[in-house]
């Protein structure tokens, strides 16, 4: 298969995916009524996501490597559109936060064990831009969820978003299964040779720098999300739209980044990349915290969206070739520290809310994501290749 094909094929269900990730976030203030529920309980709809997308990955990563990472991302697909319909019909929001969990479970055999097929498919040289460029279907998705939830939540509700979620997700799974290209080879699924490859990847430097760099950066830049509807509100700058729109324009900042990564990895180099992207994200943030209006707030999502994208897609070119012969082993640890700081934001963010407010918390993620830029854009080799696991 063609490196565009791969993309195109992949492509979609990044955007299943990715739509599936953030739908909630824009819809905490609308679902809080909905359900009589206090916001802080219904913005744990995004940990009740991201803790099952993080654990199922050590579990993923050895069956991917043993059963083929294409057989595992059809399965996650078709499981994620009988979730997300299913969700559409919860009747309380304890149903739905279960119901989030199984959804996060499947996603967590997507988006992951596709970074690891780029990884098989796509030479090192030319792989950073083949993964920007299935990153812009990804974000697609995600500025799908905040488009869905500014303009059509009005029209369809969140049920019917939900529907239409798990409509975006059936349609994926279809287009992965009719896939015609050259069949995975079938290995062993051995639990001490699994075991065995996470001792060693853990007590790798390299790798585990890149596990705590990302799992620090999900916590920074996502834990806000969930809270943005409400501090709109209660700021009287917007509400659900206007967070929909601050989500939307997060994805704007990414798809800048997949039309600029040509230029950027020839021109900067991934520790410069690094340093710039946090730099900017850095800078978004305290946009954030003192925006006195939605324009202001909605175009600080545009920056972040920028410099993350500039710092994430970098960490996951690297992890995908620190250990080659078990690369969906590595690209699911990677995964599950990105989600399990993804689970930890909103737990960490909801209590800075409540005592400091919302404002100093996203300052405090600030200076957090300026210092992450400045250790990981240091040179060195944050990717070098883990040998004989």
């Amino acid at each position: 298969m063609s490196h565009r094909a791969l993309i195109l094929t992949f492509g979609l269900a990044g955007f299943a995916a990715s739509f599936a990730t953030r739908l909630t976030d824009p819809l905490v203030a609308v679902l809080a009524l909905d359900f009589a529920a206090d916001p802080a309980r219904v913005a744990l709809l995004a940990t009740a996501f991201a803790l099952p997308f993080a654990l199922v990955q050590p579990v993923l990563g050895p069956v991917a490597d043993a059963w083929g990472k294409q057989r595992v991302i059809r399965f996650a697909l078709a499981f994620q559109a009988v979730f997300l319909f299913a969700s559409a019909l919860a009747p309380a929001l304890l149903v739905l936060l279960v119901l989030r969990a199984l959804t996060g479970m499947a996603g967590g055999g997507i988006f992951p064990v596709t970074l690891a097929l780029f990884g098989d498919r796509v030479p090192m040289a030319e792989r950073q831009v083949a993964i920007s460029r299935f990153l812009a279907f990804a974000i697609a998705g995600q500025m799908m969820g905040g488009f869905a939830a500014g303009v059509l939540e009005p029209i369809l509700g969140w049920r019917g978003l939900m529907a239409l979620c798990g409509a975006a997700s059936a349609v994926a799974a279809l287009v992965v299964w009719r896939d015609r290209a050259a069949p995975e080879p079938r290995g062993v699924l051995s639990l001490g040779g699994a075991l065995s490859r996470y001792r060693a990847l853990l007590s790798h430097r390299p790798a585990t720098r890149l596990f705590r760099a990302v799992g620090v950066e999900g916590m920074l830049v996502f834990g806000a999300f969930p809270f943005f509807a409400n501090h709109l509100y209660e700021s009287g700058m917007g509400g659900t739209r206007e967070a929909g729109f601050t989500v939307a324009a997060f994805g704007c900042g990414g798809f800048l980044y997949a039309m600029l990564a040509p230029l950027l990895v020839r021109r900067l180099g991934p520790w410069r990349m690094m340093r710039l992207g946090a730099g900017l994200a850095a800078l978004a943030m305290l946009g954030l915290a003192a925006a006195s209006g939605a324009a202001p707030f909605v175009s600080a999502g545009l920056l972040l969206g920028l410099g993350f994208f500039m710092l994430h897609n970098t960490l996951q070119t690297r992890a995908t070739e620190v250990a080659p012969q078990a690369r969906a082993s590595v690209v699911a640890l990677h995964a599950f520290h990105f989600f399990l700081g993804q689970a930890a934001g909103p737990l960490l963010y909801g209590a800075l809310r409540a005592t400091l407010g919302l404002p100093f918390a996203m300052l405090l993620a600030a200076i957090g994501l300026g210092l992450l830029g400045w250790i990981m854009g240091r040179p060195g080799t944050p990717g070098e290749p883990l040998r004989g696991p």
